[in-house]
């Protein structure tokens, strides 16, 4: 099994990821950045989904463009259209009627300043969490919290994974990425340590299935970011998702169109 741990920015989680892949820091013509995370929850309809759309921004800019005015379509294998609107003037474009199918196809069509955006995915089921473990002597210093969280990866199948660990302090979520390659059929884990949790903070877990493309996709962004480095060292490289401008492909946006069955569970620590 392949893991890769990373810690990342709120910015990352809940808007974009332009400071971690765009290497220019000057003010170059803003590019979109979509993020397209469709999660369905276990358990839950699945039914309320958005999207995110803003713009990059210059690297000391704090603070991030929403990208107001776009048009935002779903389209299922069957034609189903799933037409997301605006709120307000937010950026987030919001659906209350999305109808997930595992392994179904989705297509996404975002039309932004009279330029076309779109992308193809397929939804990925994942395997329910099966329970969390804990030990407060872990880390370095034998002091950090740690958890598991293990999961049974499902047998003779290829399987790709992405974790989020989100605690209740303010503290910097964790990411990572597993693949099944030496674990197939086997019960796993995904792994999370923090120093600064207390009895009584909850962590919130959550296991998505996803594409194998998306697992390369995320591998490489989170790999560049835990290089580290300063604005006036070599910047990483773009690494593009799976969105393109059907317009006008030299201005191609950043971000990915995903959709995910997502396992979920709110650990207390104990």
């Amino acid at each position: 099994m392949k893991k890769y741990l990373f810690i990342l920015s709120i910015l990352f989680l809940q808007t974009s990821c332009e400071d971690i892949i765009d290497p220019d820091l000057n003010n170059t013509e803003p590019k979109l950045v979509i993020e397209a995370s469709i999660n369905w929850i276990k358990g839950t309809s699945g039914n309320k989904q958005f999207v995110k759309l803003s713009l990059t921004a210059p690297y000391f800019n704090n603070t991030i463009p929403p990208a107001n005015g776009a048009t935002v379509v779903i389209t299922d294998q069957d034609n189903v259209v799933y037409n997301f609107v605006e709120e307000g003037t937010t950026g987030i474009y919001k659906n209350t009627e999305f109808a997930p199918i595992i392994n179904n196809t989705y297509s996404l069509k975002i039309t932004y300043d009279e330029e076309v955006y779109i992308a193809t995915e397929t939804m990925k089921s994942v395997v329910p969490i099966d329970y969390v473990g804990q030990t407060l002597e872990g880390g370095f210093s034998g002091e950090d919290t740690e958890l598991k969280a293990y999961y049974t990866d499902p047998a003779d199948e290829t399987n790709f994974y992405f974790f989020e660990f989100i605690s209740d302090i303010p503290a910097i979520p964790t990411l990572a990425v597993y693949d099944d390659k030496y674990n197939n059929g086997n019960q796993i884990f995904g792994f999370y340590s923090e120093e600064d949790l207390d009895v009584g903070d909850q962590v919130t877990i959550r296991n998505h299935g996803v594409s194998e493309r998306f697992y390369n996709y995320m591998f490489i962004l989170l790999q560049q970011n835990s290089n580290g480095g300063g604005p006036f060292e070599a910047q990483p490289t773009t690494v593009r998702g799976n969105c393109i401008n059907e317009t006008n492909p030299d201005n191609f946006p950043l971000g990915y169109f995903r959709l995910s069955e997502v396992s979920e569970v709110i650990y207390t620590i104990q």
